[in-house]
């Protein structure tokens, strides 16, 4: 049977899975009480709101990318306000459907595949920014292993790039990309299958209904 590779910072048991960035977080000062709402992409934004006090956020719902990072902030006892496409870019309307006047906390890594910040900025909504994390490529990535005939799945941009600073696509491979920011990052003869749903879950059915049958 063909492996499944996961390359995510994430896991899942139907694949082998490898981590492929190493998380550092900061701890910025942050005056919580200026803002209407947070602006939340990841789950590593979540685990570094973790550092702050949290009787000073938690009252603020968040606008969330996806489902997968709306569940990080409910984790800790936040309140969702909306929920995106899985894409930064899909936040856009979001934003712009709500006044100008709402004061946005985007909670952010250093290096983002989105510009939709900019986007509404442009438009004159209130968003302020916050590094609280980067990501670094892992040792496990760049050590990899992988068969000739391997199911890859990726998760993030910063995943297929890792990848690609040691490796190569085989044309026996099949890649699978989480989100359309993900399948970006590919290079532009490579062909992919792009997931139904931005989840783990959605990437691993696909692999095993449509190659592994």
């Amino acid at each position: 049977m063909r492996p499944i590779y996961l390359f995510s910072i994430s896991s899942h048991p139907d694949a082998i899975s490898i981590n492929s960035l190493d998380i550092t977080f900061f701890k910025p000062e942050i005056d919580f009480s200026q803002y209407d709402a947070l602006i939340i992409t990841s789950k590593q934004a979540s685990k570094a709101l973790t550092q702050y006090d949290k009787a000073a956020y938690i009252h603020l719902p968040a606008l969330c990318v996806s489902v997968t990072s709306a569940q990080s902030y409910e984790e800790l006892g936040g309140k969702v306000l909306d929920i995106g496409g899985g894409y930064g870019d899909n936040l856009v309307d979001k934003i712009q459907s709500y006044p100008k006047e709402k004061k946005w906390l985007y909670l952010r890594a250093k290096v983002v595949a989105s510009d939709f910040v900019q986007i509404c900025k442009k438009e004159d909504y209130n968003i302020d920014e916050r590094v609280v994390y980067e990501s670094d490529c892992s040792e496990a990535i760049k050590e990899v292993q992988v068969a000739d005939d391997a199911i890859l799945i990726f998760t993030s941009p910063s995943s297929v790039n890792c990848y690609l600073k040691n490796h190569t696509f085989t044309q026996e491979q099949t890649i699978i990309v989480i989100g359309k920011t993900t399948a970006k990052a590919l290079p532009s003869d490579v062909n992919y299958v792009l997931s139904d749903k931005t989840s783990i879950q959605s990437c691993i059915t696909i692999a095993k209904e449509r190659f592994l049958k």
